[in-house]
Protein backbone atom coordinates (compact mmCIF):
# COMPACT_ATOMS: atom_id res chain seq x y z
CA UNK A 1 0.00 0.00 0.00
CA UNK A 2 2.72 2.52 1.17
CA UNK A 3 3.99 2.55 -3.11
CA UNK A 4 0.53 3.75 -4.27
CA UNK A 5 1.43 7.54 -5.14
CA UNK A 6 -1.26 10.25 -4.52
CA UNK A 7 -0.74 10.78 -8.24
CA UNK A 8 -1.88 7.60 -9.36
CA UNK A 9 -4.84 7.66 -7.95
CA UNK A 10 -5.92 11.22 -9.19
CA UNK A 11 -6.28 9.50 -12.30
CA UNK A 12 -9.09 7.56 -11.25
CA UNK A 13 -12.28 9.93 -11.81
CA UNK A 14 -16.10 9.07 -11.92
CA UNK A 15 -17.76 9.07 -15.61
CA UNK A 16 -19.35 13.56 -16.02
CA UNK A 17 -22.99 13.22 -17.43
CA UNK A 18 -24.95 15.24 -14.92
CA UNK A 19 -28.26 13.47 -13.32
CA UNK A 20 -26.48 10.12 -14.02
CA UNK A 21 -24.91 7.57 -12.05
CA UNK A 22 -22.56 4.99 -12.18
CA UNK A 23 -22.76 2.64 -8.78
CA UNK A 24 -20.97 -0.98 -8.16
CA UNK A 25 -21.02 -4.13 -5.85
CA UNK A 26 -18.40 -5.56 -4.61
CA UNK A 27 -17.66 -8.61 -1.98
CA UNK A 28 -16.38 -12.25 -1.69
CA UNK A 29 -18.93 -15.02 -2.56
CA UNK A 30 -22.06 -15.14 -0.93
CA UNK A 31 -21.71 -11.03 0.10
CA UNK A 32 -25.18 -11.09 -0.89
CA UNK A 33 -24.52 -8.88 -4.01
CA UNK A 34 -26.80 -10.02 -6.50
CA UNK A 35 -29.76 -9.51 -3.87
CA UNK A 36 -28.67 -5.41 -2.99
CA UNK A 37 -28.36 -5.20 -6.74
CA UNK A 38 -31.99 -6.13 -7.10
CA UNK A 39 -33.39 -4.33 -4.17
CA UNK A 40 -31.56 -1.23 -4.97
CA UNK A 41 -32.72 -1.47 -8.90
CA UNK A 42 -36.66 -1.17 -7.26
CA UNK A 43 -35.40 1.22 -5.12
CA UNK A 44 -34.34 3.65 -7.85
CA UNK A 45 -36.93 2.49 -10.31
CA UNK A 46 -39.61 3.69 -7.89
CA UNK A 47 -37.70 7.42 -8.21
CA UNK A 48 -38.01 6.76 -11.50
CA UNK A 49 -34.60 6.34 -13.07
CA UNK A 50 -33.47 4.15 -15.45
CA UNK A 51 -31.12 1.46 -13.96
CA UNK A 52 -28.98 -1.15 -15.66
CA UNK A 53 -27.48 -4.05 -14.11
CA UNK A 54 -24.41 -5.33 -15.84
CA UNK A 55 -21.76 -7.73 -14.72
CA UNK A 56 -18.07 -8.37 -14.80
CA UNK A 57 -16.90 -10.31 -16.48
CA UNK A 58 -19.34 -10.02 -19.51
CA UNK A 59 -22.15 -7.26 -20.74
CA UNK A 60 -21.28 -7.93 -24.12
CA UNK A 61 -21.30 -10.59 -26.63
CA UNK A 62 -17.62 -10.06 -26.49
CA UNK A 63 -17.43 -10.00 -22.80
CA UNK A 64 -19.43 -13.03 -22.06
CA UNK A 65 -17.13 -15.00 -24.08
CA UNK A 66 -14.12 -14.20 -22.30
CA UNK A 67 -16.21 -14.95 -18.76
CA UNK A 68 -17.03 -18.31 -20.45
CA UNK A 69 -13.18 -18.72 -20.80
CA UNK A 70 -12.25 -17.60 -17.78
CA UNK A 71 -15.00 -18.97 -15.55
CA UNK A 72 -14.44 -22.45 -17.19
CA UNK A 73 -11.30 -22.94 -17.22
CA UNK A 74 -9.73 -26.30 -16.64
CA UNK A 75 -6.07 -25.37 -16.15
CA UNK A 76 -4.84 -22.57 -14.00
CA UNK A 77 -4.15 -19.23 -15.77
CA UNK A 78 -1.44 -16.67 -15.20
CA UNK A 79 -2.25 -13.95 -13.17
CA UNK A 80 -1.40 -11.58 -16.00
CA UNK A 81 -3.41 -13.41 -18.18
CA UNK A 82 -6.28 -13.17 -15.62
CA UNK A 83 -5.92 -8.83 -15.11
CA UNK A 84 -5.66 -8.54 -18.93
CA UNK A 85 -8.71 -10.44 -20.11
CA UNK A 86 -10.50 -8.62 -16.98
CA UNK A 87 -9.30 -5.77 -18.65
CA UNK A 88 -10.14 -6.56 -22.07
CA UNK A 89 -13.77 -7.25 -20.97
CA UNK A 90 -13.92 -4.24 -18.89
CA UNK A 91 -12.51 -1.68 -21.50
CA UNK A 92 -15.34 -3.13 -23.94
CA UNK A 93 -18.37 -2.86 -22.05
CA UNK A 94 -17.34 0.42 -20.93
CA UNK A 95 -17.21 2.27 -23.90
CA UNK A 96 -19.83 -0.31 -25.94
CA UNK A 97 -22.85 0.03 -23.06
CA UNK A 98 -21.64 1.70 -20.23
CA UNK A 99 -20.93 5.52 -21.33
CA UNK A 100 -23.97 5.56 -23.67
CA UNK A 101 -26.25 4.45 -20.83
CA UNK A 102 -24.84 7.11 -18.93
CA UNK A 103 -25.30 9.79 -21.51
CA UNK A 104 -29.06 9.58 -21.26
CA UNK A 105 -30.43 11.65 -18.45
CA UNK A 106 -31.88 9.90 -15.00
CA UNK A 107 -30.27 6.75 -15.58
CA UNK A 108 -28.31 4.30 -12.64
CA UNK A 109 -25.80 2.29 -14.63
CA UNK A 110 -24.99 -0.70 -11.40
CA UNK A 111 -22.12 -3.00 -11.89
CA UNK A 112 -21.65 -6.69 -10.31
CA UNK A 113 -18.32 -6.54 -10.03
CA UNK A 114 -15.63 -3.70 -11.07
CA UNK A 115 -12.06 -2.51 -10.54
CA UNK A 116 -12.23 -3.62 -6.89
CA UNK A 117 -12.44 -7.49 -7.96
CA UNK A 118 -9.35 -7.23 -9.79
CA UNK A 119 -7.45 -5.49 -6.84
CA UNK A 120 -8.76 -7.98 -4.88
CA UNK A 121 -8.41 -11.06 -7.17
CA UNK A 122 -5.49 -10.35 -9.12
CA UNK A 123 -3.58 -7.38 -7.08
CA UNK A 124 -3.91 -9.46 -3.36
CA UNK A 125 -5.19 -12.48 -4.58
CA UNK A 126 -2.72 -13.57 -6.91
CA UNK A 127 0.23 -11.48 -5.43
CA UNK A 128 0.12 -9.00 -8.22
CA UNK A 129 0.19 -6.07 -5.52
CA UNK A 130 -2.34 -3.04 -5.71
CA UNK A 131 0.08 -0.93 -8.06
CA UNK A 132 0.56 -3.27 -10.79
CA UNK A 133 -3.46 -3.40 -10.77
CA UNK A 134 -3.84 0.82 -10.98
CA UNK A 135 -0.92 1.34 -13.37
CA UNK A 136 -2.52 -0.98 -15.87
CA UNK A 137 -6.18 1.21 -15.67
CA UNK A 138 -4.67 4.33 -15.82
CA UNK A 139 -5.63 4.84 -19.78
CA UNK A 140 -9.01 5.69 -20.46
CA UNK A 141 -11.89 4.52 -20.42
CA UNK A 142 -10.27 2.43 -17.59
CA UNK A 143 -9.93 5.05 -15.92
CA UNK A 144 -13.20 5.47 -14.74
CA UNK A 145 -14.50 4.64 -11.67
CA UNK A 146 -18.12 4.72 -9.86
CA UNK A 147 -19.43 7.46 -7.78
CA UNK A 148 -20.43 5.05 -5.39
CA UNK A 149 -19.42 1.48 -4.42
CA UNK A 150 -20.79 -0.72 -1.85
CA UNK A 151 -18.76 -3.19 -0.14
CA UNK A 152 -20.71 -5.81 1.62
CA UNK A 153 -18.25 -7.18 3.79
CA UNK A 154 -18.30 -10.90 5.54
CA UNK A 155 -16.53 -13.33 6.59
CA UNK A 156 -15.18 -16.16 4.98
CA UNK A 157 -16.78 -19.05 7.86
CA UNK A 158 -20.28 -16.83 6.43
CA UNK A 159 -19.37 -17.18 3.09
CA UNK A 160 -18.56 -20.70 2.85
CA UNK A 161 -21.58 -21.25 5.03
CA UNK A 162 -23.81 -19.48 2.49
CA UNK A 163 -22.05 -21.05 -0.74
CA UNK A 164 -23.11 -24.34 0.81
CA UNK A 165 -26.71 -24.09 0.42
CA UNK A 166 -26.24 -23.59 -4.01
CA UNK A 167 -27.26 -26.60 -5.43
CA UNK A 168 -24.38 -25.76 -8.60
CA UNK A 169 -21.16 -26.48 -9.52
CA UNK A 170 -17.80 -23.91 -8.67
CA UNK A 171 -16.03 -21.97 -10.88
CA UNK A 172 -13.21 -21.01 -11.84
CA UNK A 173 -12.34 -18.76 -8.88
CA UNK A 174 -14.93 -20.28 -6.49
CA UNK A 175 -13.26 -23.65 -6.70
CA UNK A 176 -9.65 -22.18 -5.22
CA UNK A 177 -8.79 -22.80 -1.44
CA UNK A 178 -9.71 -21.05 1.57
CA UNK A 179 -6.25 -19.17 2.15
CA UNK A 180 -7.04 -17.62 -1.75
CA UNK A 181 -10.79 -16.94 -0.82
CA UNK A 182 -9.19 -15.40 2.38
CA UNK A 183 -7.06 -12.94 0.90
CA UNK A 184 -9.55 -11.62 -1.08
CA UNK A 185 -10.77 -10.32 2.07
CA UNK A 186 -7.82 -8.39 2.61
CA UNK A 187 -7.70 -7.15 -1.08
CA UNK A 188 -10.80 -5.32 -0.75
CA UNK A 189 -10.31 -4.09 2.61
CA UNK A 190 -7.23 -2.62 0.89
CA UNK A 191 -9.42 -0.92 -1.51
CA UNK A 192 -11.18 0.32 0.75
CA UNK A 193 -8.43 2.11 2.31
CA UNK A 194 -6.84 3.30 -1.13
CA UNK A 195 -10.74 4.67 -1.93
CA UNK A 196 -12.10 6.29 0.93
CA UNK A 197 -14.05 8.62 -0.74
CA UNK A 198 -15.56 6.03 -2.89
CA UNK A 199 -16.18 3.11 -0.97
CA UNK A 200 -18.54 2.61 1.51
CA UNK A 201 -18.04 -0.92 3.90
CA UNK A 202 -21.36 -2.30 4.37
CA UNK A 203 -21.66 -4.78 6.93
CA UNK A 204 -23.26 -7.85 4.91
CA UNK A 205 -23.37 -10.38 7.92
CA UNK A 206 -26.96 -8.54 8.78
CA UNK A 207 -30.37 -9.33 7.38
CA UNK A 208 -31.07 -8.75 4.16
CA UNK A 209 -33.32 -5.65 4.96
CA UNK A 210 -30.68 -3.99 7.07
CA UNK A 211 -28.34 -4.10 4.66
CA UNK A 212 -30.62 -3.16 2.19
CA UNK A 213 -31.72 0.52 4.46
CA UNK A 214 -27.95 1.15 4.56
CA UNK A 215 -27.44 1.08 1.00
CA UNK A 216 -30.65 3.01 0.45
CA UNK A 217 -30.04 5.78 3.17
CA UNK A 218 -26.00 6.11 1.23
CA UNK A 219 -27.68 5.98 -2.45
CA UNK A 220 -30.36 9.09 -1.34
CA UNK A 221 -27.32 11.24 -0.31
CA UNK A 222 -25.52 10.80 -3.11
CA UNK A 223 -28.60 11.84 -5.32
CA UNK A 224 -29.20 14.99 -3.19
CA UNK A 225 -25.60 16.32 -3.93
Amino acid sequence: MHEIQPELLAQFRPPAYPGSFFLSFEGIEGSGKSTQILNLKNFLEKKMFRVIILREPGGTSFGEKLRSAILNSAAPLHPLAETFLFLASRAQLLDEVTLKELAIPNTVVIYDRYLDSTLAYQGVGRNLGAKTILEAHKIFPLNLVPHLTFYLKISLETSLKRQEKRERDKDYFEAQKNNFHQKLIEGYNQAAELFPQRIATVDGERKEAEVAQDVFAMVNQLLIK
